[in-house]
């Protein structure tokens, strides 16, 4: 038994890519969250959102790596980052302008909102695809790792290597900014305090001399910057896909409803939940199992309970179990 290289082989393919991916998926679902905490309404478009905000990200990218810019041993996609923010952010303003603004003056419920989103959605996933194809796009440069398995083999003198990606320590420390920053705004700016006290009670927050139409403008940029950083970040992790993110859709939410649904601090842990699940199922154990158990114990089989394939079933059944047995999810209530 060697529990020091089952610990390494633990970390390298199942805790370190699970915080990495607990990471986007928090931001992704921090960006729904807000939309039905203050507009009251699933937001079915947030994942084609990403996309896009991703895609004039990767366009500005694509333009400076051929002008010979770079941010060294950063991606220089972080330096296209704010062209993706404004795209995506004017994008949001746009449609809300001439969509989602008809329906909330006319105070739809919110049912109807969720459909209208919908048709946003293939809207937005068909702008994506028109505009930079359906296929995989590679956007990445930089150093590819913080320390590589060879590294750390040489450091440690372990039989097996730990490698840290770049995007995944990017991903990581972004995530940890985007949210302190979110919350102290949330909580500290007079704008802040406005959007919660709207999202609590919206009468009487009119009567309290609150601008709705600046709250939800507000709103919209927000989660246009949530959107586009978790979007690059995504991208820049693994690879991006249109198609893909029409997928994320599925674990962002199951973020957002296993967490509380409305609830800030519940879509980052609900991130993790989902991501920490997907990972663990989908993994085959036998190599951990290898260092951890006795030789005579040691297992023959992959030891993997599902397929890769299967990743976002994995979303799909927590969800439904969440619905079923607790579906104001961990953190009850919303809580801007």
């Amino acid at each position: 038994m060697d529990f020091l290289n089952a610990f390494i082989v633990l970390a390298n393919f199942v805790l370190v890519p699970a915080i990495a991916y607990g990471s986007q998926l928090a931001l992704g679902a921090l960006g729904v969250t807000m939309i039905y905490g203050i507009l009251r309404f699933s937001n079915f478009a947030h994942g084609d959102t990403m996309a896009f905000g991703a895609m004039v990200t990767i366009l500005v990218t694509w333009w400076m790596q051929s002008v010979g810019i770079s941010f060294g041993p950063l991606p220089t996609a972080l330096l296209a980052l704010p062209f993706g923010l404004l795209g995506c952010a004017a994008l949001v303003l746009f449609t809300d302008r001439i969509v989602y603004r008809f329906y909330r003056v006319k105070k739809a419920k919110p049912v109807i909102l969720v459909i209208v989103s919908m048709g946003v959605m293939f809207i937005m996933n068909g702008l994506v695809r028109f505009i930079i194809g359906p296929n995989d796009q590679r956007f990445a440069d930089g150093e590819r790792f913080i320390i590589s398995v060879r590294e750390f083999k040489q450091l440690t003198g372990l039989r097996e290597g730990l490698a840290i990606k770049t995007t995944q320590g990017l991903t990581v420390v972004t995530a940890v900014i985007v949210v302190v920053l979110l919350f102290w705004f949330l909580n500290k700016t007079r704008t802040g305090k406005s959007m919660r006290a709207y999202s609590d009670n919206e009468d009487l927050a009119l009567l309290s001399g609150i601008n709705p139409e600046r709250v939800v403008m507000v709103t919209w940029i927000i989660v246009a910057a949530l959107a586009t950083i978790a979007g690059v970040l995504y991208g820049l992790d693994k690879t991006f896909k249109p198609f893909t993110y029409f997928q994320l859709l599925l674990p962002i939410f199951a973020s957002a409803i296993v967490g509380g649904l409305g609830n800030p601090l519940g879509a980052i842990a609900g991130g993790f939940v989902i991501a920490f699940s997907e990972v663990t199922i989908t993994y085959a154990w036998k190599k951990v199992l290898k260092y951890a158990l006795p030789e005579h114990l040691e297992p023959s089989s992959l030891v993997q309970l599902l397929s890769t394939d299967y990743k976002f079933a994995v979303s799909f059944v927590i969800l439904v179990i969440v619905l079923l047995f607790r579906p104001t999810g961990l953190f009850k209530g919303k809580a801007f």
